[in-house]
């Protein structure tokens, strides 16, 4: 089975995961999962298993379903929370089933990882600490938009748990079940989390500067709600003051424009690029200690892919 075999094999494990005799839970949840995307998180895990040496790729296709279940749940959840009606090119579920039920689906799709990932032991400790950092990277990033301090200290610590938690427990993952050296499972480790770093300011930028067409997405809802890459740099070193201002500014009549103007001015989005890239650069070098293969070409691609997009 190649790469592109196996994550078919993926999308096809999903969509049997997620059966119901509630219709509702599975037709929603297939709703989400038949949009595709990226699956950036599954890539990681199969390609870091096999840049390690492993050969039996059909025994990581639960994880790496796992994996794409969690991220799917959260966006799931994200759309009711951000009031989002677009997602993936595709009417979000709380836009067509309503909040409660989308709600639920988010929750289904949590608790049918657990299916997937019941016969993996102790990874089921790396999987519990990831998704408990991704809540609880939410849940700051909640809480600094509604009390108007978000910062760049904030920011990262947001982005570290939202979003790189889950890109390195994705790759540990991999190279865990490909019995990889202590070494290479930090490297691996360490390559996921500054990519998922570098792929969030990458997605908050193109939230400021794309449209909703492009991104498959609604676009600069972060920036009306005070979050993302957008407010943090508006708010300097920490001035809650200023965030406020922003965002008071982002909900005018037309959500965000002021907002773009001052930052679309500045340098601001080159600075974001700039960073992206950086960590990008972290994350291809830690593939140094593994040895050359198909797969670890796959994963440098993967990393320059991530932050050269435009959706």
């Amino acid at each position: 089975m190649n790469h592109a075999q196996a994550l078919q094999a993926v999308e096809q494990l999903m969509m049997e995961t997620v059966e119901s005799e509630v219709e509702v839970l599975r037709d929603a949840s297939r709703h989400i999962l038949a949009a595709g995307g990226k699956r950036m998180r599954p890539r990681m895990t199969l390609l870091a298993y096999e840049a390690v040496g492993g050969t039996d790729i059909e025994a990581v296709l639960p994880v790496a379903a796992a994996v794409e279940l969690v991220h799917t749940a959260t966006l799931v959840h994200d759309d009711i929370n951000d009031h989002g009606l677009m997602r993936r090119g595709r009417q979000t579920i709380n836009a067509i089933w309503g909040r409660t039920f989308a709600l639920l689906t988010g929750d289904f799709l949590f608790t049918k990882v657990y299916t997937l990932m019941a016969p993996y032991g102790d990874l089921n400790i790396i999987f519990a600490e990831m998704t408990s950092q991704l809540v609880e990277g939410e849940t700051l990033q909640a809480a600094a938009a509604k009390e108007g301090k978000l910062n760049r200290e904030t920011y990262a610590r947001i982005i570290a748990k939202k979003t790189a938690s889950l890109f390195a427990g994705a790759a540990k993952l991999g190279a865990k079940l490909g019995n990889a050296t202590p070494q290479q499972v930090e490297a691996l480790y360490q390559y996921g989390f500054n990519l998922g770093l570098a792929f969030q300011i990458v997605d908050d930028i193109l939230d400021l500067i794309a449209d909703s067409q492009k991104l498959g997405k609604t676009a600069g809802i972060d920036l009306a709600q005070g979050k993302g890459f957008a407010a943090a740099v508006a708010a300097g070193n920490g001035n809650g003051a200023q965030t406020a201002v922003a965002v008071a500014e982002a909900q005018e009549q037309d959500p965000g424009a002021a907002f773009k103007r001052k930052l679309l001015q500045g340098n601001y989005i080159e600075e974001g690029w700039q960073q992206a890239r950086q960590l990008a650069g972290l994350a291809k070098l830690q593939l140094t200690a593994l040895p050359p293969s198909a797969a670890r070409d796959e994963l440098l691609r993967l990393a320059e892919a991530a932050v050269e997009r435009e959706y």
